[in-house]
């Protein structure tokens, strides 16, 4: 299946829309296109990553033509959100991307790695469906007929099936493809590219069922219904938004050339400096504390002429982007916004609250100590931007302390390796602690004991390492990368320790284990977990609900609604159903209208 083309169907408009194409009622894609009748302004541009239902819409043509769009926003480097970029650059467009200094490395390192790791998984793709025409043949009649079943459940035609019962403790169910588990092996390390092996099944759709569902050619499935009401179920109802199909990407969406081309178009801008960005559109990047270079934008739209299009009056928008948490190590702290007509802000962690920071830090110490207690192996899955550096930082300050023995720390990821020494050379963007341990003449970015392997011979070596030690290594969901060559070695030893410091996105292989599974499949085999599994919650470069919302209430700031700088809405993105549902009431107790916008939805500002 060929990357579709976009399909060009919006027009300028004579009010100011805002249209949610990602990152709505999900935590990948984010992707929001602001038209004010004069101008078009794309801020954020990702890969929806995770289960084929999610990447699928990658492959569902773009609802505008690119060629159209004045300028992209770049909030930050992570895959879900700059991961599209050269796709849409394939697609025409050629204004500039503004980013932070920082973002702009970044990014080019993770779209170049994409890109590459696309192609890698497309040829093996195309090796493995060469040799099993005969399976391929069978999981697509098979897969398109569950579809239309689904088409004529949604319109009426025939009754629901009863829902299949779900066991917490069963392992993933097996891949279709006895060669999918060496084909996930080529995700990325930024965060996942392909499907993951170990818990979805592989499918294949037709590009004519992809264009129908972007035509909206299936008007039975359900439409979002909204809260309020008792006797829906909202969570349902925002899952049920289509695409709900499967698909083999069997062609890279973009190669690293395509990536290689569209990192020309970027241009770096400072934090706090307002720039116009488009006829009657200025925007102020702001330090989001999330990862070097993150940003949270501060878009201000000019009010309209007496005949022009556009908003009657000044209006100004508020992306948080991701942000980070307070009192994080290495960088800033999130910037507090105090003014805006409107508000974006992720979701995430909704519902839930992080570990305090030193709790984080001494279940980190704990663990090493026992691992080098028991001569054992320490495997922390980590993603290579902004994670990575942070534990290595942790580790670094535990050992100068004295709370944790002097272990061996393999760096499993030459991407990590890449972005730390992106991080050396931005000490700008460090906090005020970082800067003062560097003017002392201490490295806190880099361990004592630590090895950076180069090459897959390197990473293939820490097996045979006298124990005990340590391994970082990407990605951090266990979807893909290095990480799974270690958990195959370890996964059934019990001197060994599995760390998990951030997010297991839903469905993953990191999620499954992550909530205490006994068995999960790997390379198709089912493997006994003997490993110790434990997880750190302080480590998050999300703000969790609490800090969300104390973000949020410096908006207030002894005004009500009505006023002038009060949010006439605040829509709730860049999160999954449940943690959407769970915050939303909390920040309508603040005095804010909230929303929480579904894929493809258009609102009209003003």
């Amino acid at each position: 299946m060929r990357g579709c083309r976009s399909a060009g169907s919006l027009s300028h408009s004579t009010q100011m829309d805002l249209h949610f194409l990602g990152g709505a009622t999900t935590v990948t894609g984010s992707q929001y296109l602001l038209d004010t009748g004069r101008a078009r302004v794309l801020v954020d541009c990702g890969l929806f990553q995770g289960s084929p239902n999610e990447a699928i819409r990658n492959r569902v043509p773009l609802a505008y033509d690119p060629a159209t769009i004045d300028i992209l926003l770049l909030t930050h480097a992570h895959l879900d959100h700059c991961g599209l970029i050269p796709h849409l650059v394939n697609e025409g467009y050629r204004g500039r991307i503004i980013a932070t200094r920082g973002t702009c490395e970044l990014a080019e390192l993770v779209l170049l790695d994409s890109g590459k790791l696309q192609e890698e998984f497309a040829k093996r793709e195309a090796r493995w469906e060469k040799r099993h025409p005969e399976l391929v043949a069978a999981d697509d009649a098979k897969e398109l007929a569950e579809y239309q079943e689904a088409l004529d459940v949604a319109a009426g035609k025939i009754p629901a099936p009863p829902p299949k019962e779900h066991v917490d403790d069963a392992p993933p169910p097996p891949t279709t493809h006895a060669g999918a588990a060496e084909r996930a092996a080529a995700g990325s390390e930024a965060g996942p590219v392909a499907p993951d092996a170990a818990t979805v099944t592989s499918a294949a759709v037709s590009e004519e069922v992809l264009v129908a569902i972007a035509g909206g050619a299936s008007p039975a499935l359900p439409a979002f219904r909204g809260g309020g009401d008792p006797d829906i179920d909202v969570e349902a109802d925002l899952r049920a938004q289509p695409p709900h199909v499967q698909v083999d990407l069997d062609a890279p969406l973009y190669t690293a050339r395509d990536a290689e081309r569209a990192v020309q178009q970027f241009d770096a801008i400072d934090y706090d400096q307002e720039r116009e960005v488009a006829p009657g559109v200025h925007a102020t990047f702001f330090d989001a504390g999330h990862i070097l270079g993150s940003a949270m934008i501060r878009v201000r739209v000019e009010a309209a002429g007496a005949a022009g299009p556009g908003p009657a009056r000044e209006t100004t928008i508020v992306f948080s982007g991701d942000l980070g948490r307070p009192h994080t190590p290495i960088i800033r702290d999130p910037t507090v916004q105090t003014i805006a007509d409107y508000v974006l802000i992720e979701s995430t962690y909704g519902g839930r609250e992080h570990e305090p920071e030193d709790e984080a830090i001494r279940i980190l110490a704990e663990t090493v100590r026992m691992v080098s207690d028991a001569s054992g192996v320490l495997l922390v899955p980590s993603f290579a931007i902004g994670r990575t550096q942070e534990i290595v930082y942790a580790l670094d300050r535990l050992l100068e302390d004295g709370k944790i023995p002097l272990l061996p720390l393999y760096l499993d990821s030459p991407m990590a390796s890449k972005a730390s020494d992106i991080y050396r050379r931005h000490a700008d963007y460090f906090d005020d602690d970082t800067r003062r341990l560097l003017e002392s003449g201490d490295t806190p970015l880099d361990y004592p004991n630590q090895t950076e392997t180069r090459d897959v011979k390197d990473s293939q070596a820490i097996a045979q390492a006298q124990r005990p030690y340590m391994i970082v290594a990407s990605n951090g969901m266990l979807t893909g990368g290095r990480v799974l060559g270690h958990l195959r070695n370890l996964i059934d030893d019990p001197a060994a320790t599995l760390l998990f410091v951030g997010y297991q996105g839903e469905g993953t292989l990191g999620a499954h284990l992550q909530a205490g599974a006994t068995t999960v499949m790997l390379d198709g085999q089912v493997r006994q977990v003997r490993c110790k599994v434990r997880s750190i919650s302080g480590f998050s470069a999300h703000a969790d609900e609490g800090e969300l919302l104390d973000w949020l209430r410096h908006f207030v700031d002894g005004r009500r609604p009505g006023d002038a700088g009060f949010p006439r809405t605040v829509f709730l993105v860049h999160g999954d159903p449940q943690a959407q549902i769970v915050m939303e009431p909390k920040v309508q107790a603040l005095g804010f209208t909230t929303r929480i916008p579904r894929w493809r939805e258009v609102v009209t500002l003003g």
